[in-house]
C-alpha cells in the first residue's frame, strides 16, 4: 500500500510540471530553457549578431537611403535668411486745422475791388463820393416807401377796412384812458393806460401798458377809478399829464 501511494504522488508532480502555466506561451517557454538563453555555452567564435535593420526616414530613397535636399529654386544652395523687413514709420500726426479768419467790411470790399474785371472808373473826389452815397440812399428810400405803400394795401384788402386812426390837428395834445393805481402822494395820480394793438406781420395781438404820472388839482380821483388823461406842460420832475375828467368810480 505504501509504494502505492508513493507512485501516485510521484505521477501527479509530473504530471504538474508537465502542465505549462495559464497565460505562458509554450514556444517562449522552450525557448528560455536551451542552453543559449541560459549562457551555458558561448556563441562561435567570428559569428556576429544580425544587425537591426534601419528604419528609411521619411520622403528617403528606399534602396540608397539618401534623403533629398529640399530644391527652393536657388539650384540646390541653402536660402539666404530673409533681410528684416525696417518697421513701419508711426503716421504724424495731424495738426490741428486752422480757424478761417473772419473779415470785416473793409477787407470784404477790398477783395471785391481786387477781383473786378470790368472797366475802371476815373478817380473821385471825397465831395462826389459822398453825392453818390446821398443819391443812392435816397433811391433804396424811395424803394421802401413803395413797397411798404404796397404791402399795406394787400393787407387793408385782406383784411377789410379796420379802425380808422383818430383825427389829430396840429398841436392837438395827446388824451389817454386809463385806471388809477395810486393817489397816496399829494395832487397826483397815478395812471396805467393800456395799449392794445394787432402786429402788423403776424396778426397777434399784443398788449402793453405804460404808467404815467398826472396832476390832481382837488385830489378827486382814488384808486381804481377809470380816469381820463390829458397831455400838458411839465409840471415837475414826473408829471407830464394832468387830470380831464373821472370816467368811472371804483366799487
Amino acid at each position: 500500500m505504501a509504494e502505492e501511494e508513493k507512485n501516485e504522488e510521484t505521477t501527479e508532480d509530473a504530471a504538474e510540471e508537465a502542465t505549462p502555466a495559464a497565460g505562458s506561451d509554450p514556444v517562449t517557454d522552450a525557448a528560455a530553457d536551451s542552453p543559449e538563453a541560459s549562457g551555458g555555452s558561448d556563441p562561435e567564435p567570428g559569428a556576429e549578431a544580425p544587425a537591426e535593420e534601419a528604419t528609411p526616414a521619411a520622403g528617403s530613397d528606399p534602396e540608397t537611403g539618401d534623403v533629398p535636399e529640399p530644391d527652393n529654386g536657388s539650384g540646390g544652395s541653402d536660402p539666404e535668411p530673409e533681410a528684416e523687413a525696417p518697421a513701419e514709420e508711426a503716421p504724424a500726426a495731424e495738426a490741428p486745422a486752422e480757424p478761417e479768419e473772419v473779415l470785416g467790411p473793409k477787407e470784404i470790399r477790398k477783395q471785391r475791388r481786387s477781383a473786378h474785371t470790368g472797366e475802371t472808373r476815373e478817380e473821385r473826389s471825397g465831395e462826389q463820393r459822398a453825392a453818390e452815397r446821398k443819391e443812392t440812399r435816397r433811391a433804396k428810400s424811395a424803394a421802401r416807401s413803395r413797397y411798404r405803400a404796397r404791402k399795406r394795401e394787400r393787407r387793408g384788402a385782406e383784411r377789410g377796412e379796420g379802425t380808422p386812426p383818430a383825427e389829430r390837428g396840429a398841436g392837438a395834445r395827446k388824451v389817454r384812458l386809463g385806471t388809477v393805481v395810486s393817489a397816496k402822494p399829494d395832487k397826483t395820480i397815478t395812471v396805467r393806460v393800456e395799449i392794445t394793438r394787432r402786429h402788423t406781420t403776424y396778426e397777434k395781438v399784443i398788449r402793453r401798458s405804460n404808467t404815467v404820472h398826472a396832476h390832481d388839482e382837488r385830489n378827486e380821483a382814488n384808486e381804481g377809478d377809470t380816469v381820463r388823461v390829458v397831455e400838458s406842460r411839465p409840471l415837475s420832475r414826473l408829471k407830464r399829464w394832468r387830470l380831464l375828467e373821472i370816467v368811472e368810480r371804483a366799487r
